[in-house]
């Protein structure tokens, strides 16, 4: 799906680079990679963290799974293949808003490693950073107010991750946050640390 077939296209550069883009935000842009099963908290956590940058004042924006396949992606089923794409169009679509300048914050399952490192090639010189939302399977099924996993269970939903289809976990995330045992301010905390250890953001003044 990823071959070109357009032809007779150049590329054109913008006289206003990222770096002047940033300048103009008081801040780096970054993709923020939420990846975790179904019901693990990652569109919650991408939200609690977009909210307190918003309050800083730095540009954001969260790219949801749901809300994508509502209509950039409404084309896309669930298989393999389809995941691939899913992921690559949100990787371009990522990339795009960190040149001009902005911290965007996907929160998608993303199951498959490949894919991820893909979205990370993509991002070349601008910050990227995997946030694992790490959560056991039970516990996502606990959460299921949507009623997937029983669906997935009973085998009306087809493919579906953590049951019927994989999950690869991330080998060495940037941040690692367990909402098993942390609370929504604990695992949000913890994205901000980093994003200010990183210089992507400033230190928030006491």
């Amino acid at each position: 799906m990823t071959d070109t077939k357009s032809t007779n296209i150049t590329w054109h550069e913008s006289n206003i680079t990222k770096e002047d883009r940033e300048k103009l935000n008081g801040h780096k842009a970054a993709v923020i990679w939420f990846t975790g099963l179904s019901g693990s908290g990652k569109s919650t956590i991408a939200h609690a963290v977009e909210q307190a940058l918003y309050d800083r004042g730095c540009h954001t924006i969260v790219l949801d799974g749901d809300n994508i396949r509502h209509g950039l992606n409404k084309n896309l089923g669930f298989s393999p293949e389809d995941r691939e794409e899913n992921i690559r169009r949100i990787g371009e679509v990522a990339k795009l808003f960190t040149e001009a300048g902005v911290i965007a914050m996907t929160a998608f399952i993303s199951p498959y490693r490949a894919d991820r490192d893909k979205a990370r090639q993509l991002a070349r010189d601008r910050a990227f950073i995997e946030v694992y939302v790490k959560c056991a399977v039970d516990v996502c099924e606990q959460r299921d107010v949507k009623g997937l996993y029983k669906k997935a269970r009973a085998g009306e939903i087809k493919e579906f991750t953590g049951i019927s289809a994989p999950y690869e976990e991330p080998l060495n995330p940037e941040v690692v946050v367990d909402t098993g045992v942390e609370t929504l301010q604990e695992s949000a905390r913890k994205v901000l640390s980093y994003l200010e250890e990183q210089g992507i953001v400033p230190l928030r003044r006491a």
